[in-house]
């Protein structure tokens, strides 16, 4: 298993999110935006991110849409949650057993235990899916549900995917972003949380290009060393284009969110973007820079994860290093319903041309 050769760094005590910003009585796009420029770092919210892009610029997005992947089960007389992550090509599942509370996950899956989850469901676990047997967080499973397909039934009983430090359970619409339409991820995509409609017709009235890619992000509550898991992805052939025009009319790429830049570099031949789908196991790290995004939208999660390596892919580790301690000294929110960073380590052709 891969493991970062970043030192941990040590910040003040994280603050997380443990609510929607609405739930906080603020807008989605009046969340806490940190800008990482050339010139340094610019603390501004959200709804200003229009003021660090130039016309020209290309805003990829992820329209993956989330779905109640978490379901109730009992296990061995004890109850626990189990996170349905993705259907594999064979028809099995990938799913983490975890905690009733969703504070850890469970390890000591095995090969041929029977598990009964709410609603007249059932699954067999294959054995472990890319980890070692009785210590692995994810299962290979064979789910049997009383009528429908999984996706049905995971409609009808499940719910968001969330975490301990979420302090109670929000509807489906709270996980959604407005890019959402393609039914597939396990937990929301959240770098584009905080847009608006509104929002989103600024930017294109001030000349930015929006183009969408796919990508359904699987479980994601990986512990620190822990690489992320394969996904499924898809890079159109229209998305393709504007990405090279862009790059060839000096614009910048920026990805809304690392599942963006995870797709638009597994589509990546060189510096040249191909229209590509399937499923990719790209780790994006300091020996795996990124070829062909520029700038990233990204909100804030453990910085001792593979996020942080991917950030560190786009925009360098001095970069990353230093907009986490100025995130952490100002006390932005972290995780889902968070605050925002915006990575931008170049300018456009425009601007240095100004």
């Amino acid at each position: 298993m891969k493991t970062s050769a970043a030192t941990p760094l040590s910040l003040p005590e994280q603050r997380p999110a443990g609510e929607p910003p609405e739930a906080r009585g603020i807008k989605r796009d009046e969340v806490r935006l940190l800008v990482v420029g050339p010139g340094g770092f610019e603390h501004v919210i959200f709804r200003d991110v229009g003021r660090f892009l130039a016309p020209g610029d290309l805003l990829v997005v992820n329209t993956s849409r989330t779905v109640p992947a978490a379901v109730d089960a009992e296990r061995d007389g004890q109850e626990i949650v189990v996170h349905f992550s993705a259907r594999l090509n064979d028809g099995s599942w990938t799913v983490e057993l975890r905690a009733v509370d969703g504070s850890r996950p469970l390890l000591d899956g095995a090969g041929g235990e029977v598990i009964e989850t709410a609603g007249g469901g059932r699954f067999e676990i294959l054995g472990a899916y890319l980890g070692i047997e009785g210590r692995s967080r994810m299962q290979r499973v064979d789910v049997r549900v009383s009528d429908g397909s999984v996706e049905h039934y995971l409609a009808r009983v499940g719910r968001p995917i969330s975490y301990s430090h979420v302090s109670e359970r929000w509807p489906l619409s709270m996980y959604q972003t407005v890019f959402a339409r393609v039914p597939g991820s396990a937990e929301m995509p959240s770098a584009g949380r905080p847009f608006t409609h509104e929002l989103v017709t600024q930017l294109v009235s001030r000349g930015l290009v929006l183009a969408p890619v796919v990508l359904h992000a699987g479980v994601s509550s990986l512990e620190a060393g822990e690489t992320p898991l394969p996904e499924r992805y898809r890079v159109p052939a229209s998305t393709a284009r504007l990405v090279n025009h862009t790059r060839e009319a000096g614009g910048r790429i920026v990805a809304v969110g690392t599942t963006v830049t995870r797709a638009l570099e597994s589509a990546a031949d060189g510096d040249v973007v191909r229209p590509s789908e399937g499923w990719t196991d790209l780790v994006l790290d300091s020996e795996r820079p990124s070829r062909v995004v520029d700038g990233l939208v990204t909100g804030w999660h453990a910085p001792d994860a593979s996020h942080r390596w991917l950030l560190e892919a786009v925009a360098g580790r001095a970069s990353v290093d230093g907009a986490y301690a100025a995130a952490s000294e100002a006390g932005y929110l972290w995780h889902e319903f968070g605050d925002s960073c915006l990575l931008l380590p170049r300018r456009s052709r425009t601007d240095a041309e100004a």
